[in-house]
């Protein structure tokens, strides 16, 4: 059975760090470009970050210079270091990994930045 899980969410402080994690698991083709997704209550769901299975990543101009992504081939991950959290960073986040013949979707991890 196919899965990604997403782990590493949860509580920070305006200013403080986060490290996600999704691990993919029972895909059996390549995995090529992945991303990470976010979605805040009442609004739609925005690219964050995507990093193909080599060469340069992409970030959304939100995060770039805050966020870094990066990837373990071997382990079928992908990680998202969030650093300099702001409020408006919060949201349910989501890891992407495309496969030939199609894409899959973790579960979304929680991530709140409050003071």
């Amino acid at each position: 059975q196919v899965q990604l899980v997403e782990s590493g969410g949860g509580l920070a402080q305006p200013g403080g760090s986060l490290r996600l994690s999704c691990a993919a698991s029972g895909i059996l083709y390549t995995i090529y470009t992945m991303r990470w997704y976010r979605q805040a209550p009442g609004s739609q769901r925005e690219l964050v970050a995507s990093i193909p299975r080599s060469g340069s990543t992409n970030y959304a101009d939100s995060v770039k210079g805050r966020f870094t992504i990066s990837r373990d081939n071997a382990k079928n991950t992908v990680y998202l270091q969030m650093n300099n959290l702001k409020i408006e960073d919060t949201a349910v986040y989501y890891c992407q990994a495309d496969t030939i013949p199609r894409s899959y979707w973790g579960q979304g991890t929680q991530v709140t930045v409050s003071s």
